[in-house]
């Protein structure tokens, strides 16, 4: 049984429809990936699924293990496993970085680990992404969500405004959240990842990956063979050899 099961989801954002009828799925211990051109729906998906404020379902399913989580508010789905990283992480003034992961877990002993593994053990005592650099932000995200230890992870573009050396500290710990070094048959922790650059996928594996354009999900594929026909030709031309193995092969 699929972790996540996304069933003709339709989402519209300040009375504009968005998301136009995805279908998607995402099994238990494997990693996804989302391509698209900006406006597609890529993020939208992704606060819908978590149940941000703002992202109005009119139609379709998401289900999360066997549940219909679309009643659900943000938190209790978070209760449930289902954890977010920001594309733009917020800066929340008169709250330090400790106190919130203290809140996210009872065993306060894996924080000072975490955060040495993410080099922020020098900002549990400072207010969360206040004066923080893009690097420092997204590497607040993940060490929040190895507190979390979430089931399924959401990233939005976790290389976003990132160097080098951060996106290798990023996706290592990511590696370490997602289980990677156990067999796939074995891991129990999946993620669906947004990504523009690509950059991610030089550092963390994903099993597979979907395009998503106009709101709709066009195809799915190998992730370093769709990103590098993207990389190559386009969306445009990606679109149109989607709709061909569509015809042939009805795949997705």
């Amino acid at each position: 049984m699929a972790l996540l099961n996304i069933k003709d989801l339709h989402v519209n954002v300040a009375g504009k429809e968005i998301i136009r009828g995805i279908d998607l799925e995402i099994e238990e211990g494997r990693t996804a990936v989302i391509f698209g051109p900006n406006g597609s729906g890529k993020s939208t998906l992704m606060g819908a699924i978590a149940g941000l404020p703002g992202y109005d379902v009119t139609k379709g399913l998401i289900e999360y293990k066997g549940h219909d989580i679309k009643q659900l508010s943000t938190d209790d789905r978070a209760r449930l496993g289902i954890g977010l990283s920001y594309q733009y992480p917020p800066a929340v003034k008169g709250v330090r970085l400790r106190t919130l992961l203290e809140s996210m877990t009872s065993d306060r002993e894996i924080i000072p680990e975490y955060a040495d593994m993410l080099n922020l053990s020098g900002y549990l005592d400072r207010d969360i992404n206040v004066g923080f650099s893009g690097g420092e932000r997204k590497r607040s995200e993940v060490l929040q969500l190895m507190v979390q230890t979430p089931d399924l992870m959401l990233l939005d573009e976790p290389e976003s405004g990132v160097d080098i050396e951060n996106i290798s500290i990023i996706a290592n710990a990511l590696k370490s959240l997602l289980e990677k070094e156990k067999p796939i048959t074995k891991r129990t922790r999946s993620a669906l990842i947004i990504t523009h650059t690509g950059f991610i996928l030089d550092y963390l594996r994903a099993d597979v990956a979907h395009v998503i354009m106009n709101g709709r999900v066009l195809g799915c594929g190998s992730p370093s063979e769709i990103f590098e026909e993207i990389r190559l030709n386009g969306y445009s031309k990606c679109s149109n050899c989607f709709a061909e193995q569509f015809k042939e092969n009805n795949i997705c």
